[in-house]
C-alpha cells in the first residue's frame, strides 16, 4: 500500500481501494513509545526550532513546517480528548473516538515524501490517506493515555514513530520506515503493541512475492532521488516475503464479524500477486455490525475519512478484494 499523486491511493496509504496498493505503502510505521525524534541519528538534524505548543522534547530532523501540518487541528483533537476524558477509555474505544474526531478529512496521497534523502516522523491532519488515517487515530489514544495533557506536537511525532518505524526508530533514513503492512504487523507484535488475531479467526496461509516498490519506485520521490536505495528495498520486500501471512477469505468475514472489535485494524488483502494489501481502515462496533471506517479515495464516498458499512459488504464491494487480515493494537508500553 503506497501513496501516490494519482488514483492510488493504498500504499504509503496512498493504496487505491483494491486496486492500487501502491499508494499505500509510504505511510507504514513502528519501538517503544520512549524512543525520541533526536535518536535518529543517521541524518543531519535540523536547526528549526521547537513550535510554541512544543516547548520541550527532541527536534525533528526537518523543519517543523514539514514534518508537522494541522496544529489547529491537532490542538483541537487534544480539547476533546480531555474534555471527554479519552484517557479513561480502554484503548480499543479510545482509538475510535479519536478516529471519529477526524471524520471528514479530505483524502489525501504522498503526506509522507516531505523530502529528497532525509527521513523523519511527519504528520499532515489536514488530508489523510487510509494508512496515515488508522496511524494518526491510534497515535492520539496511545499519547493521551501516556501522560497527562497538555500534549506537544512532539508527543504525537514520537507515537507516529514508534508504530511507523521498524523497531520504533528513526535512523534518518527512508528504509527505516516500513512499507508494507504485513512488516508493521509483525515487528508491532514483535514488541508486545499488539496481535495479529487473524489465524485465530480462522485465517489461511497466503504466500506472494512481494515488489510493489521495486516496480513502482519511480512513485516516491525518496526513490526517483536517490535510485541506489533500491537494493536495499529489494531486500526488504524479500524480508518481508519470507513473513508467514495468514488471511480470511471473504466469503468467511461475515462469519467472524462478531468476534471484530473496536479499533481493530483491518487490512484488505487483494488480488495484485506483488504485494497483500491494498486498502486498510479500522473496525468499530454498531451494535451486532461491524463498520468499516477508513480514509476513501472514492467521490463517490466523499473522498474523505468516512464510516462506511459492514466490513463483509465492503470487501464483496470490490472484484478485487479476496480478504481481511486483522491486527489487534495494544498498549504502548509507557501508557500500559
Amino acid at each position: 500500500m503506497k501513496q501516490t499523486h494519482k488514483t492510488r491511493p493504498f500504499l504509503t496509504c496512498g493504496l487505491q481501494e483494491g486496486l492500487d496498493r501502491r499508494h499505500f505503502l509510504t505511510s507504514l510505521g513502528g519501538t517503544a513509545a520512549g524512543m525520541l525524534l533526536a535518536q535518529c541519528s543517521a541524518a543531519p538534524k535540523s536547526t528549526a526550532t521547537q513550535p510554541p505548543s512544543s516547548p520541550s522534547g527532541p527536534s525533528p530532523r526537518l523543519p517543523w513546517s514539514t514534518v508537522f501540518k494541522g496544529e489547529a487541528k491537532f490542538r483541537e483533537l487534544c480539547s476533546r480528548a480531555q474534555r471527554d476524558n479519552w484517557a479513561a477509555l480502554p484503548l480499543s474505544r479510545r482509538t475510535v473516538a479519536a478516529a471519529r474526531a477526524l471524520l471528514g478529512t479530505p483524502y489525501g496521497n504522498y503526506t509522507l515524501e516531505i523530502d529528497n534523502r532525509v527521513e523523519s516522523p511527519s504528520v499532515n491532519l489536514y488530508v489523510l490517506d487510509c494508512w496515515t488515517f488508522y496511524e494518526a487515530a491510534l497515535a492520539m489514544a496511545r499519547m493521551v493515555k501516556s501522560k497527562p495533557g497538555p500534549w506537544s506536537q512532539g508527543d504525537l511525532l514520537r507515537f507516529i514513530e514508534l508504530e511507523r518505524y521498524r523497531g520504533g526508530r528513526c535512523d534518518g533514513t527512508y528504509l527505516s520506515r516500513m512499507h508494507h503492512l504485513e512488516e508493521v504487523f509483525s515487528d508491532n507484535e514483535r514488541r508486545g503493541l499488539g496481535r495479529n488475531v487473524t489465524r485465530s479467526l480462522g485465517g489461511v496461509r497466503i504466500h506472494r512475492t512481494v515488489r510493489e516498490m521495486q516496480i513502482a519506485w519511480r512513485d516516491y520521490r525518496y526513490l526517483r532521488s536517490n535510485p541506489s536505495l533500491l537494493s536495499g528495498m529489494a531486500k526488504v520486500e524479500a524480508r518481508v516475503s519470507a513473513l508467514p501471512v495468514y488471511y480470511i477469505p471473504k466469503s468467511r468475514v461475515a462469519g467472524i464479524e462478531s468476534s471484530l472489535q473496536d479499533g481493530d485494524v483491518l487490512a484488505v488483502v487483494g488480488r495484485d500477486e506483488t504485494a497483500y494489501t491494498t486498502h486498510v481502515g479500522l473496525a468499530v462496533r454498531d451494535g451486532r455490525c461491524c463498520r468499516f471506517m477508513h480514509a476513501t479515495s472514492k467521490y463517490d464516498k466523499g473522498h474523505r475519512c468516512i464510516i462506511d458499512g459492514r466490513i463483509s459488504s465492503y470487501l464483496n464491494e470490490g472484484r478485487s478484494h479476496i480478504g481481511l487480515i486483522v491486527f489487534r493494537p495494544g498498549e504502548a508500553p509507557s501508557a500500559a
